[in-house]
């Protein structure tokens, strides 16, 4: 459940990048550019949607591991090696980004070990309970924005820094924003 929620709010933000896009004067000129766009997006949408869920995955594993009594230094030792790996197949592995990456998988951990604690119908059910108000959750949301953002840093100092690079993930940044804004809005 928990998952199917982060999968849907990825998907969500994608969509919200894409179609914040201004139509491009080729879309009015060739019949059918809506077919290659439609492809586009949904291209787009999967390779967003699978780096969003990666360090998730991850993080909702090793809370449950840990909630059945694993050792925690083996079980992020584990997650150190699997981003690493992560990292080093998208050619993207630098010292700086795995730290960043890390800090947002360890944030991740400890939200999902909280939502696994409780009982609930839904998602939402299980945050209102494992925060208990708005400002607690704002706090955790506040700190995975910032770990997000250091991450987005080092992924600009590693792949350089264009126009075109800072435009899509401010774009992301944006979005996620305001999903997450529209979840507190909702849950509490």
């Amino acid at each position: 459940m928990i998952l199917m929620t982060e999968e849907k709010m990825a998907r969500e933000v994608t969509l919200g990048v894409i179609v914040t896009r201004p139509l491009t004067f080729w879309h009015h000129i060739i019949p059918g550019m809506f077919i290659i766009d439609f492809l586009r997006r949904g291209s787009a949408l999967r390779e967003y949607t699978k780096h969003f869920m990666f360090p998730r995955k991850l993080a909702i594993d090793a809370a449950q591991a840990l909630s059945q009594g694993e050792e925690k230094a083996a079980v992020f030792s584990h997650i150190e090696n699997d981003t690493g790996a992560w990292l080093n197949s998208l050619d993207l592995h630098t010292p700086g980004l795995l730290q960043a990456q890390l800090a947002v998988i360890k944030l991740l951990v400890d939200h999902y070990a909280r939502l696994l604690k409780e009982d609930g119908y839904s998602v939402y059910a299980l945050i209102k309970k494992a925060y208990e108000n708005r400002e607690n959750f704002q706090g955790f949301i506040g700190e995975l924005t910032a770990a997000e953002a250091e991450v987005d840093r080092e992924l600009i100092v590693r792949m350089g820094e264009t126009q075109k690079l800072k435009e899509k993930i401010s774009a992301e940044q944006e979005q996620l924003k305001e999903r997450r804004e529209k979840i507190i809005q909702e849950v509490f």
